[in-house]
């Protein structure tokens, strides 16, 4: 079971969780968002990264497919889907 660094009536800030297989988990109380990693400074580094990323911050892609392709190497599917908002 996780634990809390401490418990947060306030909807601001972040809180440390320790997980089972003990990684830990940077949550942001604002948002929601949280991010893991092996230590609190890896862990609130994805974090940062997330929040930037939440905030509008990043590199649009302009052809999703192009992306996966050459970025990822996954090969996109030829049928229609619907795309996340971000790659809109």
């Amino acid at each position: 079971m996780a634990s809390a660094t401490r418990d947060h009536d306030e909807a601001e800030g972040i809180v440390f969780h320790r997980e089972d297989g003990g990684s830990i988990t940077a949550e942001d109380l604002e948002t929601g968002l949280a991010r893991g990693g092996d230590t609190r400074a890896e862990a609130l580094a994805q974090l940062a990264e997330v929040l930037a990323l939440h905030e509008g911050d990043g590199e649009r892609i302009d052809d999703p497919d192009a992306f996966l392709r050459d970025e990822l190497g996954i090969e996109p599917s030829d049928e229609d889907r619907d795309l996340p908002d971000f790659l809109q």
